[in-house]
């Protein structure tokens, strides 16, 4: 006989653990279950900005980033070079995933939810539930996990094509001196492609480098030897660490769920094409999978989509077009220097990058004013 849940969570980690909290809020007895135990390494940049602790704290979750500084700023440097450094409108962190998945899942089972190592296998609808290997029966499941999910594969849809998948590589290496702030340094070769340093504030910084995938295969040696390229100030003898791991982009993302099944999180293909953002995703989409699952478990999918929508629904198109503007780099120029010029349009982008904001009529003029002087003629 076969244990019976309200609601089973697969993976868990931001996405799944947000959605066995979002669960438990609501009453529902909750599985939650991942292949690895607790703590365990993600790979990941490790950057955890102000609006996931929003949704963390709407989920009654404080504390997942104490004993790491604040970040008050961040860097950019163009495709071209130019550059723009100022304060974040809110601090990020730097949290290793090892960390902050294991505070996360924590809190998950402090607040009733059921943790158990397995790695699911099977998916089959049944008489009005879900029932996973044979032997573990939910009114409801959420798929949150990750790029290669059983549960999209047993929803029918494959891993995202070239062009809406990135591939990344990070590790661990000494922080960057000077004060402490997030660096994103975008590459003219490979577009779109950037190299990133994060420091966490114990010394070290999360470095790594991601290009979008474009029907070729990308080599370890390659991520590495652009790594290197971006970030002169790196040894690549002191990267400890070293973990690739793909990210499936929100600009090709498969139907929310179908009936009992939700995906959520790197599942449904939320990773910010902009940025390569993923945990505010994770977390926001968990919450709203979860909910979802445990008030009207029948009509989940329906509910959790109408959910998205509203939520996230504008910031989704908003964030697709700026990726399909970003893919000529003279645009992410013109936006850089727009941004040095303007905070606004600064707020604007980290926004949009960050958490769930939107392109404005403002900040597409003077990216467009940028784009213009770039073509007239030198005076004189």
């Amino acid at each position: 006989m076969s244990d019976e849940y309200d609601v089973a969570v697969v993976g868990a980690g931001p996405a799944g653990a947000a959605a066995a909290l979002a669960a438990r809020r609501a009453g529902a007895r909750v599985l939650l279950l991942d292949r690895a135990d607790f703590p365990r390494d993600k790979a990941c940049g490790d950057g955890v900005a102000a609006h996931a602790l929003d949704v963390l704290a709407g989920l009654g979750v404080t504390g997942a980033v104490d004993g790491y500084a604040p970040l008050p700023r961040i860097r950019l440097v163009g495709p071209g070079g130019d550059a723009v450094a100022r304060a974040l409108p809110r601090p990020a962190y730097t949290v290793p995933r090892e960390v902050f998945d294991a505070r996360l899942v924590a809190a998950a089972v402090a607040a009733g939810a059921q943790l158990r190592r397995h790695a699911v296998r099977r998916v089959e609808p049944r008489d009005g539930r879900v029932v996973l290997d044979g032997e573990i029966t939910a009114r409801a499941v959420v798929g949150a996990d990750g790029a290669s999910s059983v549960l999209r594969r047993a929803l029918g849809h494959p891993v995202n094509p070239d062009r809406h998948l990135a591939l990344a590589i990070r590790g661990y290496a000494p922080a960057r001196p000077g004060p402490p702030e997030q660096l994103i340094v975008t590459s003219g070769p490979r577009w779109p492609a950037y190299a990133w340093s994060f420091p966490i504030g114990d010394g070290r910084a999360n470095v790594g480098y991601g290009e979008v995938l474009r029907g070729e295969p990308l080599t370890r040696a390659h991520l590495l030897d652009r790594l290197a390229a971006l970030l002169p100030d790196v040894d690549p003898a002191t990267v400890t660490g070293l973990r690739a791991h793909h990210l499936p982009l929100s600009t090709h993302r498969p139907p929310p769920g179908r009936g009992r099944l939700l995906l959520a999180g790197d599942a449904l293909s939320l990773i910010n094409p902009f940025t390569g953002e993923g945990i505010f995703y994770a977390l926001l989409s968990g919450a709203l999978a979860g909910a979802a699952a445990a008030d009207d478990p029948a009509h989940a999918a329906r509910d959790y989509a109408a959910a998205l929508r509203r939520r996230l629904g504008v910031h989704l198109r908003h964030s697709s077009a700026a990726a399909w503007l970003a893919r000529r780099r003279w645009v992410v120029d013109a936006a850089v220097r727009a941004a040095r010029r303007d905070e606004r349009v600064f707020g604007t982008v980290v926004e949009l990058g960050l958490g769930d904001g939107r392109l404005d009529a403002r900040t597409l003029a003077m990216i467009g004013a940028g784009l213009s002087a770039r073509h007239r003629p030198p005076k004189g």
